[in-house]
């Protein structure tokens, strides 16, 4: 068989996939960045020529469920085709994260990735007194989401606004909710946190007030996504080395399984290339 014949085969098997599936982000990308090296490696397969073809590229229509810190790992929800269309309201659904907090510094970016604004001591604190605190944080919460954030003023991300060296006005505190929030390892000055979550909710927010309450300051270490609506990520992510055609085809099998009635993998599963929409969903 012909290799421009395998091509044409593999593009519009692509073109042809509609539904959500899962990827692992990694620590260091953005999520748009992780978003793009999947598309740009699934055109390449596909034999799709991008590079002075804008219009072939954006052809292809992706899209995340949810954007993921540059220095979290995890779960990232991807929507191909007319999946793109079910980001919204199939992830309003729980998140569960797994964070481990450092008590006694807080940075700017609430995480490990920003400069040291505050160090205290810490010593007072007991495994106790962290239980004690973290009942605070489970329900219906008020939070005031970080100022390094995916959040936009007058069109802009705050955190873009932040790295300019703009003066940037905290957002106001915003209903959120906790389902659950269990401490798994107290090992001082580090701390191991597992969350469960409404959509909206700011883990680095989250360590930072706990920080608070205890009469000193907290920063995040590491941040994993472990789900994200039906979505494990020990089941459903794929690693990039699993970033091929064929792969996402049975994955978006297995995952719009996931999904019943109205919205099954029967309906969602393939689509005509030529229904395909020529626009792009970035989150």
């Amino acid at each position: 068989m012909a290799t421009g014949e395998l091509g044409g085969r593999s593009a519009e098997k692509l073109f042809s996939l509609s539904g959500l599936f899962a990827v692992y982000k990694p620590k260091g990308p953005t999520s748009a960045t992780v978003l793009n090296l999947l598309k740009e490696r699934l055109l390449a397969e596909a034999g799709v020529q991008t590079k002075n073809n804008k219009r072939k590229r954006q052809a292809l229509k992706i899209g995340h469920g949810g954007t993921l810190d540059s220095a979290a790992t995890g779960v990232l929800v991807v929507g191909i085709g007319k999946g793109t269309k079910l980001l919204k309201t199939i992830l309003a659904g729980s998140k569960k994260y797994t964070a481990i907090g450092l008590l006694g510094r807080a940075t700017d970016t609430l995480d490990a990735t920003g400069k040291v604004t505050e160090e205290k001591p810490y010593d007072q604190v007991t495994k106790t007194d962290l239980e004690n605190v973290l009942q605070k944080f489970t329900g219906d919460i008020m939070q005031v989401p970080p100022l390094y954030s995916a959040l936009k003023k007058d069109g802009e991300r705050l955190s873009t606004l932040m790295k300019r060296g703009e003066a940037v006005e905290a957002k106001p505190a915003r209903p959120v909710r906790v389902y659950s929030l269990s401490l798994q390892q107290f090992q001082p000055p580090l701390f191991t946190l597992d969350i469960e979550c409404g959509g909206g909710f700011y883990v680095r927010s989250l360590v930072s007030d706990i920080g608070k309450e205890l009469s000193t300051c907290a920063s995040i270490q590491e941040l994993t996504r472990t789900k994200h609506g039906p979505f494990t990520l020990e089941e459903h992510a794929l690693h990039e080395d699993r970033w091929t055609i064929d792969e996402i085809a049975q994955s978006l099998e297995h995952c719009m399984s996931l999904f019943p009635g109205e919205q099954s993998h029967k309906k969602f599963k393939t689509e005509l290339p030529e229904e395909t929409a020529v626009s792009r969903e970035d989150k």
